[in-house]
Protein backbone atom coordinates (compact mmCIF):
# COMPACT_ATOMS: atom_id res chain seq x y z
CA UNK A 1 0.00 0.00 0.00
CA UNK A 2 1.40 3.35 -0.94
CA UNK A 3 1.91 5.87 1.38
CA UNK A 4 -0.84 9.00 1.43
CA UNK A 5 -0.58 11.70 0.27
CA UNK A 6 -1.87 15.30 0.69
CA UNK A 7 -2.60 18.26 -0.47
CA UNK A 8 -4.52 21.23 0.95
CA UNK A 9 -4.95 24.69 1.09
CA UNK A 10 -3.78 27.89 3.25
CA UNK A 11 -5.47 31.33 3.56
CA UNK A 12 -7.62 33.31 6.53
CA UNK A 13 -10.65 32.71 7.01
CA UNK A 14 -11.20 29.74 5.25
CA UNK A 15 -15.30 30.19 5.21
CA UNK A 16 -16.35 28.04 2.02
CA UNK A 17 -13.29 26.31 -0.17
CA UNK A 18 -13.95 24.81 -3.97
CA UNK A 19 -10.73 23.52 -3.90
CA UNK A 20 -11.51 20.98 -1.01
CA UNK A 21 -14.81 20.16 -2.68
CA UNK A 22 -13.32 19.83 -6.13
CA UNK A 23 -10.25 18.20 -5.35
CA UNK A 24 -12.39 15.86 -3.05
CA UNK A 25 -14.83 14.60 -6.05
CA UNK A 26 -11.78 14.08 -8.25
CA UNK A 27 -9.98 11.85 -5.98
CA UNK A 28 -13.03 10.32 -5.10
CA UNK A 29 -15.15 9.93 -9.29
CA UNK A 30 -11.14 9.53 -10.92
CA UNK A 31 -10.54 6.73 -8.72
CA UNK A 32 -7.68 8.07 -7.24
CA UNK A 33 -6.20 6.50 -4.50
CA UNK A 34 -4.33 7.46 -1.06
CA UNK A 35 -5.18 11.05 -1.58
CA UNK A 36 -6.68 13.67 0.96
CA UNK A 37 -7.05 17.66 0.32
CA UNK A 38 -7.43 19.56 3.76
CA UNK A 39 -8.11 23.38 4.71
CA UNK A 40 -5.18 24.57 6.76
CA UNK A 41 -6.64 28.06 8.25
CA UNK A 42 -3.17 30.04 8.90
CA UNK A 43 -3.69 33.29 10.98
CA UNK A 44 -0.25 34.34 10.35
CA UNK A 45 1.82 33.35 7.41
CA UNK A 46 4.49 32.30 9.69
CA UNK A 47 2.72 29.22 10.60
CA UNK A 48 3.58 28.12 7.25
CA UNK A 49 7.22 27.19 8.40
CA UNK A 50 5.89 24.28 10.46
CA UNK A 51 3.22 23.03 8.13
CA UNK A 52 5.86 22.50 5.19
CA UNK A 53 7.42 19.64 7.61
CA UNK A 54 4.03 18.13 7.58
CA UNK A 55 5.19 14.24 6.95
CA UNK A 56 3.84 13.23 3.05
CA UNK A 57 2.64 17.05 2.11
CA UNK A 58 2.82 17.17 -1.83
CA UNK A 59 1.30 20.49 -2.45
CA UNK A 60 -0.81 23.71 -1.28
CA UNK A 61 -3.23 25.91 -3.03
CA UNK A 62 -3.01 29.68 -1.68
CA UNK A 63 -5.86 32.26 -1.32
CA UNK A 64 -6.39 35.56 0.17
CA UNK A 65 -4.21 37.31 2.27
CA UNK A 66 -0.90 35.47 1.37
CA UNK A 67 -0.69 34.91 -2.17
CA UNK A 68 2.04 37.90 -2.20
CA UNK A 69 2.91 37.53 1.48
CA UNK A 70 3.82 33.78 1.45
CA UNK A 71 6.96 33.99 -1.41
CA UNK A 72 9.45 34.73 1.34
CA UNK A 73 8.76 30.90 2.91
CA UNK A 74 9.39 29.24 -1.02
CA UNK A 75 12.38 28.41 -1.91
CA UNK A 76 11.90 29.17 -5.84
CA UNK A 77 9.68 31.16 -8.17
CA UNK A 78 8.70 29.02 -11.58
CA UNK A 79 10.27 31.77 -13.84
CA UNK A 80 7.23 31.80 -16.30
CA UNK A 81 4.65 32.39 -14.01
CA UNK A 82 5.37 33.45 -10.16
CA UNK A 83 8.44 35.17 -10.40
CA UNK A 84 7.36 37.94 -12.79
CA UNK A 85 3.15 38.09 -11.37
CA UNK A 86 4.77 38.52 -7.94
CA UNK A 87 2.11 35.98 -6.37
CA UNK A 88 1.92 32.79 -6.09
CA UNK A 89 -1.23 30.45 -5.59
CA UNK A 90 0.12 27.24 -6.26
CA UNK A 91 3.62 25.58 -3.94
CA UNK A 92 5.27 22.39 -5.09
CA UNK A 93 6.50 20.33 -1.69
CA UNK A 94 9.15 18.05 -3.23
CA UNK A 95 10.25 14.53 -1.70
CA UNK A 96 13.87 16.36 -0.72
CA UNK A 97 11.86 19.15 1.33
CA UNK A 98 12.24 22.22 -1.12
CA UNK A 99 9.48 24.43 -2.40
CA UNK A 100 8.68 26.34 -5.46
CA UNK A 101 5.80 28.47 -6.11
CA UNK A 102 3.79 28.48 -9.19
CA UNK A 103 1.08 30.84 -10.55
CA UNK A 104 -2.13 29.31 -12.20
CA UNK A 105 -4.07 31.59 -11.78
CA UNK A 106 -2.44 33.16 -14.72
CA UNK A 107 -2.70 29.94 -16.90
CA UNK A 108 -6.67 29.85 -15.81
CA UNK A 109 -7.50 33.56 -16.77
CA UNK A 110 -5.71 33.32 -19.81
CA UNK A 111 -6.67 30.06 -21.53
CA UNK A 112 -10.86 30.93 -20.53
CA UNK A 113 -10.45 34.31 -21.67
CA UNK A 114 -8.73 33.11 -24.88
CA UNK A 115 -11.52 30.54 -25.54
CA UNK A 116 -14.38 32.88 -24.79
CA UNK A 117 -13.18 35.80 -26.86
CA UNK A 118 -11.99 33.17 -30.06
CA UNK A 119 -15.37 31.24 -29.64
CA UNK A 120 -17.65 34.17 -30.26
CA UNK A 121 -16.01 35.23 -33.53
CA UNK A 122 -13.24 38.04 -31.90
CA UNK A 123 -9.67 38.02 -31.14
CA UNK A 124 -8.62 38.89 -27.67
CA UNK A 125 -5.47 40.78 -28.92
CA UNK A 126 -7.28 43.27 -31.05
CA UNK A 127 -9.21 44.40 -27.97
CA UNK A 128 -8.46 46.72 -25.67
CA UNK A 129 -9.19 45.79 -21.89
CA UNK A 130 -10.02 47.59 -18.30
CA UNK A 131 -9.06 45.93 -15.37
CA UNK A 132 -10.97 47.21 -12.44
CA UNK A 133 -8.88 46.93 -9.49
CA UNK A 134 -5.27 47.08 -8.52
CA UNK A 135 -5.22 44.42 -5.67
CA UNK A 136 -3.43 40.91 -5.80
CA UNK A 137 -5.74 39.46 -7.91
CA UNK A 138 -5.13 41.54 -10.89
CA UNK A 139 -1.57 40.87 -10.99
CA UNK A 140 -2.39 37.44 -13.19
CA UNK A 141 -4.77 39.05 -15.16
CA UNK A 142 -2.36 42.00 -16.02
CA UNK A 143 0.46 39.47 -17.01
CA UNK A 144 -1.80 37.54 -19.11
CA UNK A 145 -2.88 40.31 -21.08
CA UNK A 146 0.31 41.75 -21.82
CA UNK A 147 1.43 37.96 -23.03
CA UNK A 148 -1.31 37.47 -24.96
CA UNK A 149 -0.84 41.44 -26.79
CA UNK A 150 -4.13 42.65 -25.13
CA UNK A 151 -3.14 46.93 -24.45
CA UNK A 152 -5.20 47.80 -21.34
CA UNK A 153 -5.97 49.92 -18.23
CA UNK A 154 -5.71 49.69 -14.38
CA UNK A 155 -8.80 51.29 -13.03
CA UNK A 156 -8.65 51.84 -9.23
CA UNK A 157 -9.74 53.96 -6.56
CA UNK A 158 -6.09 54.25 -5.92
CA UNK A 159 -5.29 56.53 -8.86
CA UNK A 160 -1.86 57.09 -9.83
CA UNK A 161 -0.29 58.63 -13.22
CA UNK A 162 -0.65 54.68 -14.44
CA UNK A 163 -3.91 54.12 -13.74
CA UNK A 164 -7.74 55.29 -14.17
CA UNK A 165 -10.00 56.07 -11.67
CA UNK A 166 -13.86 54.94 -11.99
CA UNK A 167 -14.47 58.85 -12.36
CA UNK A 168 -12.59 59.06 -15.48
CA UNK A 169 -15.01 56.54 -17.39
CA UNK A 170 -16.26 57.93 -20.14
CA UNK A 171 -18.08 57.36 -23.50
CA UNK A 172 -15.00 57.84 -25.25
CA UNK A 173 -13.26 55.46 -23.21
CA UNK A 174 -15.81 52.58 -23.28
CA UNK A 175 -15.82 52.67 -26.48
CA UNK A 176 -12.60 51.98 -27.08
CA UNK A 177 -12.06 49.22 -23.97
CA UNK A 178 -14.64 46.71 -24.59
CA UNK A 179 -13.40 43.78 -22.41
CA UNK A 180 -13.66 44.89 -19.06
CA UNK A 181 -12.19 42.88 -16.02
CA UNK A 182 -13.43 42.48 -12.61
CA UNK A 183 -10.77 42.06 -10.32
CA UNK A 184 -12.64 42.96 -7.36
CA UNK A 185 -14.54 41.16 -4.60
CA UNK A 186 -17.38 43.17 -5.26
CA UNK A 187 -20.54 41.19 -5.66
CA UNK A 188 -19.42 38.23 -4.30
CA UNK A 189 -21.71 36.19 -2.14
CA UNK A 190 -23.01 37.22 0.24
CA UNK A 191 -22.41 41.04 -1.08
CA UNK A 192 -24.57 40.18 -3.74
CA UNK A 193 -25.64 43.58 -4.08
CA UNK A 194 -22.74 45.60 -4.61
CA UNK A 195 -20.76 46.07 -8.13
CA UNK A 196 -17.97 47.91 -9.38
CA UNK A 197 -18.94 52.05 -10.50
CA UNK A 198 -18.98 51.97 -13.78
CA UNK A 199 -21.72 53.73 -16.38
CA UNK A 200 -23.01 50.84 -17.55
CA UNK A 201 -25.50 52.71 -18.92
CA UNK A 202 -22.53 53.34 -21.92
CA UNK A 203 -21.89 49.21 -22.05
CA UNK A 204 -23.69 47.61 -25.23
CA UNK A 205 -23.54 44.28 -27.22
CA UNK A 206 -20.15 44.94 -28.79
CA UNK A 207 -18.52 44.56 -25.15
CA UNK A 208 -17.37 41.77 -23.03
CA UNK A 209 -17.50 41.35 -19.10
CA UNK A 210 -15.63 39.19 -17.54
CA UNK A 211 -15.85 38.68 -13.78
CA UNK A 212 -13.82 36.75 -11.48
CA UNK A 213 -16.00 36.30 -9.08
CA UNK A 214 -17.80 32.70 -9.14
CA UNK A 215 -20.22 32.82 -6.71
CA UNK A 216 -22.79 34.21 -7.48
CA UNK A 217 -22.93 32.72 -10.77
CA UNK A 218 -24.13 35.88 -11.92
CA UNK A 219 -23.16 38.84 -10.21
CA UNK A 220 -24.76 41.85 -10.19
CA UNK A 221 -21.52 43.61 -12.73
CA UNK A 222 -22.21 40.39 -14.69
CA UNK A 223 -25.89 40.84 -14.76
CA UNK A 224 -25.77 44.73 -15.87
CA UNK A 225 -23.82 44.34 -18.55
CA UNK A 226 -26.16 40.73 -20.06
CA UNK A 227 -28.94 43.31 -19.58
CA UNK A 228 -27.30 45.37 -22.10
CA UNK A 229 -26.28 42.89 -24.50
CA UNK A 230 -22.98 42.65 -23.38
CA UNK A 231 -21.04 39.05 -23.54
CA UNK A 232 -20.52 37.73 -20.26
CA UNK A 233 -18.50 35.09 -18.16
CA UNK A 234 -17.47 34.06 -14.00
CA UNK A 235 -14.88 33.35 -13.01
CA UNK A 236 -15.86 29.29 -12.60
CA UNK A 237 -14.20 28.12 -15.92
CA UNK A 238 -10.83 29.83 -14.52
CA UNK A 239 -11.40 28.38 -11.33
CA UNK A 240 -10.72 24.91 -12.80
CA UNK A 241 -8.46 25.12 -14.79
CA UNK A 242 -5.80 26.90 -12.10
CA UNK A 243 -6.85 23.68 -9.83
CA UNK A 244 -5.87 21.32 -12.72
CA UNK A 245 -2.99 23.32 -13.51
CA UNK A 246 -2.16 22.62 -9.88
CA UNK A 247 -2.66 18.77 -10.17
CA UNK A 248 -0.28 18.70 -12.94
CA UNK A 249 2.17 20.30 -10.98
CA UNK A 250 2.05 18.38 -7.97
CA UNK A 251 2.76 15.44 -9.82
CA UNK A 252 5.51 16.69 -11.67
CA UNK A 253 3.36 16.46 -15.34
CA UNK A 254 3.54 20.36 -16.12
CA UNK A 255 6.39 22.68 -15.17
CA UNK A 256 4.50 25.49 -16.91
CA UNK A 257 7.09 26.18 -19.63
CA UNK A 258 4.24 26.82 -21.89
CA UNK A 259 2.37 30.05 -21.98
Amino acid sequence: MSEQKLFGLIGYPLTHSFSKKYFSEKFASEGIPDCSYELFPLEDISEIRKLLKTRNLVGLNVTIPYKVGVIPYIDELDDTTSARIGAVNTIRIYPDGSTKGFNTDYYGFKSSLEEWIDHRGDSSRELKALVLGSGGASKAVMTALEDIGTPFKVVSRQVSDETLSYGDLNEEILNDYRLIINTTPLGMSPHVDSAPEIPYELIGPGHYLYDLVYNPAETLFLRNGSQRGAATLNGLKMLYLQAEKSWSIWNDEDEMQDK
